[in-house]
């Protein structure tokens, strides 16, 4: 943890994580909020999972959970959800998708933001990012 009491998670395939494919931290916690870098729909083998927006919201989600897991979290803690759509066409299928994960997951829904964008990494159809909070904070269970 640096001396401001922020700190970055790196995490592995060998963790259940999807291969980096640019210089990123995987989550960073500051205090109480932990930061998750938005997840293409990939395995970890780094193949794109599906051919449709509601199987790669799957993924990403899951991808998501995964990293917000091995910081001591889960879906519960998920304050703000950022969505990119490559086809608006998709936001009905994505938010079936999405809807599977949150509406019948919390008691709460998160506050949200999609938008629509040109293109996305690895062709993906979607990417998500999410920030989650909890009061007694962030730490790694395996990784760095």
């Amino acid at each position: 943890m640096s001396d401001n009491g922020i700190r970055a998670f790196t995490f592995t395939p060998d963790d259940g994580v999807p291969p980096a494919v640019a210089p990123f931290a995987h989550a960073t916690a500051a205090g109480s909020t932990l930061y998750v870098t938005g997840q293409m729909p990939t395995d970890v083998t780094g193949t794109v999972v599906g051919s449709d927006v509601a199987a790669q919201t799957e993924q990403v989600l899951r991808n998501l959970l995964r990293v917000t897991e091995l910081c001591g979290g889960g879906v519960a803690d998920v304050v703000n959800v950022r969505a990119y759509l490559v086809d608006w066409d998709d936001y009905g299928a994505f938010n079936t998708a999405y809807a599977a994960w949150f509406g019948e997951r919390l008691d709460r829904l998160p506050s949200r933001t999609c938008v629509g964008v040109t293109g996305l990494a690895v062709g993906a159809l979607v990417e998500v990012d999410w920030t989650c909070w909890r009061s007694d904070g962030w730490r790694a269970t395996i990784g760095s």
